[in-house]
């Protein structure tokens, strides 16, 4: 049988990375993993003892399409919480993790050979999403100037339907701030072009919080998931928020595309909404982690970076090191024993001459890993 067109999209390459490292480990390695994009500590234990509780007096069966009624309320109250915003419960939509929200906001808002700008360096499943989808991605070259995150100078003449930004961003961790973010909202609606905030990474900020697309407008769709602040990669549950009359239409779609999300998932994230004393125990091991990178990284010979606003992520220029980022990434896991990310995931035009280092695992491993990068290097440069 033939595939499709449609099926023709690019390797995840980080999901390569991680299966050499798994090789590795399996020959009796020990590798230090900066490649993941996942914390290292599992869903808060609340979560986890809520979850065994209900499966002892409920069958687990289907929910409804949207999510569970009292998880789309929490959700909503989280809004107030974080952003100050009143968000109605019933504009919540709970999905099977971020990647089940991307499928049907895609589908809901573009049609065929729709064009949809997308940064880059950015989160590569956007691209190859849109692609299955038979869409248009538009990759965006953003500047350093602008810490690699688009502007409204920057969409001119690219005759958009749509725009997905992400601040936090995968992988710079840069944010926008409220005027840049709003700058790019307003520039989108005078074009009439859909506006889609990936925001997957509130929660894991530094010295500011995040700004939310719907403390700016309610026109436009929102993206969140339970996997990183709440850790819950596995879980694969999130949410999107959107307009009042998007709602049905979102509904049609998850009905049957998905049925529901996993309900045992809902359950458990429900639950994890209350583990703020772990959450942010797991946020105390990111700051550290982070000093700890900002440091060593540059130490190591890895210079060209700049300090990440949120998520775990650094994303470093190794351009005068090599141009061919994915044959470097092997070299270090190969000779230093840690696993790194390749840029060309995020950027095809420029990725061959960057690395993204995560730092989302405990910190004593970090500090491994950077002692092993900077004995790498030094080797290196003795050659």
């Amino acid at each position: 049988m033939d595939n499709s067109t449609r099926s023709q999209v690019d390797p995840f390459i980080v999901m390569d990375v991680m299966e050499a490292a798994r090789r590795a480990e399996a020959a009796g390695r020990h590798i230090i993993h900066m490649e993941v994009g996942q914390p290292g500590t599992p869903a808060p234990a609340g979560a986890r003892a809520a979850l065994a509780e209900a499966m002892e007096r409920d069958a687990m069966g289907y929910t409804v399409a949207l999510g569970l009624p009292e998880l789309r309320a929490r959700i909503a109250q989280l809004y107030g919480t974080w952003y100050d915003v009143d968000l109605d419960p019933n504009r919540v939509i709970v999905t099977p993790g971020s990647s089940g929200a991307f499928i049907l906001a895609f589908t809901a808002l573009f049609d065929t050979g729709a064009r949809v700008g997308i940064g880059a360096p950015g989160y590569p499943s956007y691209r190859q999403i849109l692609r299955a989808l038979d869409l248009t991605p538009v990759d965006i070259e953003t500047a350093a100037e602008n810490r690699l995150q688009p502007v409204p100078a920057d969409l001119q003449g690219l005759n958009l339907d749509g725009l997905m930004v992400a601040s936090p961003a995968n992988p710079s961790g840069t944010m926008l701030d409220r005027p840049a973010l709003a700058a790019l909202m307003d520039a989108c609606a005078e074009t009439g072009t859909s506006f889609i905030s990936d925001e997957i990474y509130h929660g894991i900020e530094y010295e500011a919080k995040a700004v939310s697309a719907l403390e700016i407008s309610d026109n436009a769709y929102v993206i969140n998931s339970f996997s990183k602040y709440f850790s819950m990669t596995g879980w694969r549950v999130g949410w999107m928020v959107v307009p009042e009359d998007h709602v049905r239409v979102i509904e049609r779609l998850a009905q049957n595309l998905f049925i529901c999300p996993p309900h045992a998932s809902q359950v458990a994230a429900l639950a994890a909404m209350e583990c703020d004393e772990e959450l942010e125990a797991n946020m105390a091991v990111y700051r550290t982690n982070r000093v700890l990178m900002l440091e060593g990284l540059p130490k190591a010979g890895f210079d060209r970076i700049a300090p990440p606003d949120g998520a775990f992520y650094v994303y470093a220029d190794v351009s005068h090191l090599t141009d061919d980022s994915r044959a470097f990434a092997a070299e270090i896991l190969e000779q230093a024993g840690v696993a790194v990310t390749p840029g060309l995931d995020f950027d095809p035009a420029r990725g061959a001459g960057t690395l993204r280092f995560s730092y989302a695992r405990a910190t004593a491993d970090i500090t491994e890993g950077l002692r092993r990068l900077a004995r790498f290097m030094e080797a290196r440069q003795a050659r």
